[in-house]
């Protein structure tokens, strides 16, 4: 016993820490459904003691944003309410991507929507996990460049959007003052300024 203890600890430490091991599925049950994601409880089993524990999760279909910027180095951005937090946000456009897009074509239809703007290129900035504790959707970003004004913005009888446009500098300013406290616009900005920072 001693020598199959020793064998365990050294497959399960690497530099003194523990490797953490996927948890197997042992069942999954639909609590609710609805256009915007499904609610589920999964029912997991733990790799270190064998016992099933119950989680919540919400399966939800992929996102996309865009930092969408002038000729002149302007960022549009909108205002609009949030009907969980009750409160008047500002954020870049986004939003669902519908099936059968790709995330590019999400993100050039939501800047068209929300703005009334089409960009002369758009770049793929890079994707994150909005909350890998309870979703299991990707958000992916993208940089408009060179965006010009087409059309009117496109809202629906629950959308009530405000454009505003500011320059580059005061973004990091917003950010810290926390009037821009959206996680996913922050994380938005963090791969645009990485993307600025490598030269591209």
């Amino acid at each position: 016993m001693g020598n199959f203890l020793q064998i365990l600890n050294h497959h399960l430490r690497f530099d003194n820490r523990i490797m953490i091991l996927p948890w197997s599925l042992a069942r999954s049950r639909t609590e609710i459904e609805n256009r915007i994601f499904t609610l589920k409880t999964r029912t997991h089993i733990s790799p270190r003691t064998g016992r099933e524990h119950d989680f919540y999760v919400l399966e939800a279909g992929d996102w996309v944003n865009v930092v969408p910027l002038t000729p002149e180095g302007q960022v549009l951005l909108v205002r609009q309410f949030r009907h969980a937090t009750r409160e008047v946000t500002i954020e870049i456009p986004g939003g669902l991507i519908e099936d059968g897009q790709t995330p590019e074509e999400a993100a050039a239809r939501e800047l068209l929507e929300e703005t009334g703007y089409s960009a002369s290129e758009l770049i793929y900035l890079g994707r994150v996990r909005p909350n890998p504790a309870i979703l299991t959707n990707w958000c992916y970003t993208f940089l408009a460049r060179d965006v010009f004004r087409v059309s009117q913005i496109q809202t629906d009888e629950t959308e009530e959007l405000e454009l505003v446009k500011l320059g580059l500098d005061r973004i990091s300013e917003m950010i810290a003052s926390g009037e821009i406290d959206h996680a996913l616009v922050l994380s938005a900005f963090v791969h645009f300024y990485l993307h600025q920072k490598n030269g591209d």
